[in-house]
């Protein structure tokens, strides 16, 4: 084998080509981070939008809600879609989708249709699981956390550059229109560049078949044991949901008896996508499937908990954290966003960083459990800021927690495409959805705690999730040179089948 960092070199050089699987690998990140240019177009104007529109506190935060509420089932929905058409179709439509809620936003004039046309943007957030499943049908086992990570790193950029970039497309667009024609444009540019995609891209390498689940409509299981452990995994997934309305009944959007019936609908949604998973999953209950066939339903479920970590209390944190560097340090808003967007920026290297170590360092679940280690020292670190820190020493713990923070989503997402690729999309769509849930509960958490005690709860979920990671399961052929080899995890040699 060659060496490690020849390895690594010839790894960065070939990213800076544009062909084959790596003309796929950008063209498919840059998809997805036009759909965070997207989801993350209001920030930037939110105190805009506000004053023009007479709007209160809580009213923009209500908005600000609505954009991640439908997320978590559309991550799932995504997931199942893409199973069955393929990436290349459901990222297209996802873009071209993106440009009519956009739209909508643009001319809102009234608090109604600007939750209505955030609750229908809040769908275009699952674009990220789509890539997940395009990128390992390129890419063999064995670089698969590197091109993973960059897809979801650089991806990701998306939301730190509609904070940068759309400020100034407003000042320009200033005659005609403002951060209207600046939130119009992000969508009608997603919705030429999905037109693009379905041009530019194919679903697999030429000669590959594309493997589509057996059965459809839930994830299909392959043992007795995994159908329970699925519908235990949906409960969280259907539940936050319900944390959601009760939240914007908390704000006054609607009344206690609507909130009420939303609960009531949602737990008959419970019981109907149950029902589903027990009638999908017949033959798995009936021990259908022989042993070399089955998959193991415990690493899905360590992994929407790494997610749920990971994240989830990114979102959370780089929600909250501009407010944290103002109160503390009592910095003026421009410059507080500005030190904190530092958090952000590290998706750029840490989350591919993040994928290549799960590549090289020889056992993928142990590269993960150390990082979330390394996670949960980041955050008990900034759970002991104070005023009296200096605003630079500050500023570099929040980047060193966000290294780890991105570098295990990279860690995660080197193993959840190895897990069964033949349904890879929905497990990639239930792991991404949990870390939607997340940054829900960790949100909802800072309402009623302070800076300190929402730190070191995040800290402490990640040396959960460390613990919990012992029965993640190492994937068969985790450093294969192409899909379908076993690997002997003691001599990372590709052998056949």
């Amino acid at each position: 084998m060659p060496s490690r960092p020849d390895t690594i070199r010839a790894r960065i050089g070939a990213l800076a080509s544009f062909d084959g699987r790596y003309r796929v690998l950008h063209l498919t990140w840059f998809a997805f981070f036009l759909t965070f240019v997207v989801w993350f177009n209001f920030a930037p104007f939110s105190a805009t939008i506000g004053e023009e529109l007479g709007l209160s506190r809580e009213q923009l935060l209500t908005i600000g809600l609505c954009n991640v509420a439908l997320t978590v089932p559309a991550r799932v929905l995504v997931g199942m879609a893409l199973d069955r058409w393929g990436p290349r179709r459901v990222f297209g439509a996802i873009l071209v989708y993106a440009a009519v809620p956009c739209t909508a936003f643009a001319l809102a004039t009234s608090f109604e249709v600007l939750v209505a046309s955030r609750l229908a943007l809040s769908i275009v957030g699952a674009g990220f699981v789509v890539g997940i499943r395009m990128v390992s049908e390129w890419f063999p086992p064995r670089e698969i956390g590197t091109a993973e990570g960059v897809y979801g790193g650089w991806g990701n950029f998306g939301s730190a550059a509609a904070a940068f970039t759309l400020p100034g497309v407003a000042v320009a667009a200033g005659a005609i229109g403002g951060w209207r024609a600046a939130i119009a444009a992000t969508g009608v540019l997603a919705a030429g560049y999905g037109l693009y995609y379905l041009r530019a891209v194919t679903d697999t390498p030429e000669g590959s078949s594309y493997a589509r689940p057996r059965r459809q409509g839930a994830l299909e299981v392959t043992s007795r044991r995994s159908v329970y452990a699925l519908l235990v995994l949906n409960v969280p997934l259907v539940a936050v949901l319900g944390l959601v309305a009760w939240r914007l009944q908390r704000v006054g959007l609607f009344s206690t008896r609507v909130l009420v019936v939303i609960l009531a609908t949602l737990a008959v949604l419970l019981v109907a996508q149950s029902r589903r998973i027990w009638t999908v999953n017949a033959p798995a209950r009936a021990g259908a499937y022989d042993e070399g066939d089955r998959y193991p339903i415990r690493s899905v479920a360590v992994l929407s908990a790494s997610y749920f970590v990971t994240f989830g209390s990114e979102l959370a944190v780089v929600s909250m954290l501009p407010t944290f560097f103002a109160d503390t340090f009592g910095l003026s808003a421009v410059l507080a966003g500005a030190t904190a967007s530092a958090f952000a920026f590290m998706n750029l290297g840490a989350r591919p960083i993040g994928g290549l170590m799960s590549d090289l360092m020889g056992s993928r679940t142990r590269t993960l459990t150390t990082i979330l280690l390394g996670l949960a020292v980041g955050y008990g670190g900034m759970a002991l800021v104070g005023s009296a820190w200096p605003v630079g020493l500050a500023m570099a713990a929040a980047m060193c927690c966000s290294f780890f923070v991105q570098a295990g989503e990279g860690a995660t997402y080197a193993i959840v495409p190895l897990v069964e690729p033949r349904v890879s999309g929905q497990i990639s769509g239930i792991v991404g959805a949990y870390g939607n849930v997340g940054a829900l509960c960790y949100l909802t958490l800072l309402l009623f705690a302070g800076p300190t005690a929402f730190f070191l709860t995040i800290g402490a979920s990640a040396v959960v999730v460390a613990g919990i990671s012992r029965f993640l399961v190492e994937p068969a052929g985790s450093f294969a040179d192409a899909h379908g080899e076993v690997v002997d995890l003691a001599d990372p040699t590709p052998v056949a089948a």
